[in-house]
């Protein structure tokens, strides 16, 4: 597994993002760059899980004027009292370039934090999906697909034997035949059901966003009326907006908000099944939040991600491009070790997974395959290798003792003294 994203510290800042941050900046690229475009939309700039670190001086003007260091260093003040000042900056410094480097994994834990409760943006993280939109593995793919919604009681602080036990019955729901084992079989049926558990979320959550976004209740969102929502949600008046658009005045709004409106219009025309008439069924809504789910947006999310990645423009992904890391210059232990993982993830899932015909090359077809929630051969074969990860006997099946001393894999907890807890929850 990857380091976690707070410990992603071995570059300084002179790197290359290996994507775009969010899927609002997908659609087109924009000019201002990802800094621009997240603080238009009202995230924090500094995310340890997405890559782009906030700024020095956004660090400091954060703070009252007393307790920077300039403040804290000027006037009469002794030369020992400047030691702790120094330090002070200097941890600063250790710490933005820490966050500077995009981590390979992203996590949902991190992301939740990021996101307005009353936004109408489509989701940065899309649950059940192995890439995100930027071209990062996800972090949380295997507990996604392993818990589905079912979470609760896996927490950090959560009661270890309450844990486990929760973890034996999940476990007890896969084991289809109660031979006290899980097959690669079982597995897959399990994965899909959980695929589909998370489709009916987002099913549920487009219905609440379409009600939002269709005032008028005609079952038909026009892109004007998306547009005085979303604007509405970033502090602008809805009824002058409205009334902006119906006049065809100018809105007034900065340039970083305009980036961000121009993106998401290019991602509503596709989402706009032909024939195109820039008004979005509630279907087509669902398509526009969650493209995972619709043939066309998959396809198309695809080759925004080759073409992130794709180095020489063969529209295809060799081995090398995938695994390509951030232009940078490594400084210590911690920041090679960061790599080396970036490169070892990458490798494994790139030659076990993507490149279904294993020919050191994968194309359009094979990502599609992979990153489709609802594939069943991919299912199966990311059955097989969380099975293989946990399978210490190597009988190619998953026991009660392996899951839960690989815990931490399947639900993102480490539940101690798993031999102990065999016995106890049988």
């Amino acid at each position: 597994m990857a380091a976690p994203a707070s410990a992603q510290g071995g570059r300084r800042s002179s790197h290359r993002p290996a994507a775009r941050l969010f899927p609002e900046e997908r659609w087109p690229r924009p000019s201002g760059g990802p800094g621009k475009a997240s603080r238009a939309l009202g995230r924090r700039s500094a995310d340890p899980g997405r890559g782009g670190g906030r700024p020095l001086l956004a660090t400091l003007a954060g703070r009252p004027a007393a307790q920077t260091p300039v403040a804290m260093a000027s006037g009469p003040a002794p030369l020992c009292g400047l030691v702790p000042c120094c330090l002070w900056l200097l941890g600063v410094f250790f710490l933005v370039d820490v966050s500077a480097r995009p981590a390979n994994h992203s996590s949902a834990r991190e992301r939740a934090g990021n996101r307005e409760e009353n936004e109408i943006l489509p989701p940065d993280h899309l649950n059940g999906v192995k890439l995100e939109m930027d071209g990062h593995l996800n972090k949380d793919f295997h507990q996604e697909v392993f818990l589905g919604k079912d979470t609760k009681g896996f927490e950090d602080d959560a009661e270890p034997r309450r844990s486990r036990r929760k973890l034996m019955v999940i476990f007890s729901k896969v084991d289809l035949n109660t031979d006290r084992k899980i097959s690669a079989k079982e597995m897959q049926q399990w994965i899909m059901e959980k695929t589909a558990e998370h489709f009916q979320e987002a099913i549920a959550e487009s219905k609440v966003h379409f009600r939002a976004v269709d005032p008028d209740g005609d079952g038909r969102v026009s892109w004007d009326e998306y547009k005085v929502k979303f604007l509405a949600s970033k502090g602008h008046s809805e009824k002058e907006v409205a009334e902006k658009i119906k006049n065809k005045w100018e809105l007034n709004i900065d340039e970083e908000t305009q980036e961000v409106l121009e993106n998401l219009k290019d991602r509503w025309y596709q989402a706009d099944s032909p024939p195109p008439d820039l008004l979005l069924t509630e279907a087509e809504f669902l398509s526009f939040l969650h493209p995972e789910h619709s043939r066309g947006m998959l396809q198309f999310m695809v080759k925004e991600i080759v073409r992130d990645l794709d180095q020489d423009g063969d529209k295809r992904l060799s081995l090398p491009e995938f695994i390509s890391l951030p232009v940078g210059t490594v400084e210590n232990q911690q920041g090679q070790d960061i790599d080396d993982s970036w490169v070892r993830d990458r490798r494994r899932e790139f030659e076990e997974l993507i490149d279904a015909n294993h020919d050191g090359v994968v194309t359009m077809a094979e990502l599609e395959d992979y990153m489709d929630p609802m594939n069943e051969y991919s299912a199966l074969n990311e059955a097989k290798q969380m099975i293989a990860i946990a399978d210490e006997n190597q009988n190619q099946h998953l026991e009660p003792e392996e899951v839960l001393k690989y815990s931490e894999f399947f639900t993102g907890s480490k539940l101690v003294d798993y031999a102990r807890s065999v016995h106890e929850e049988f």
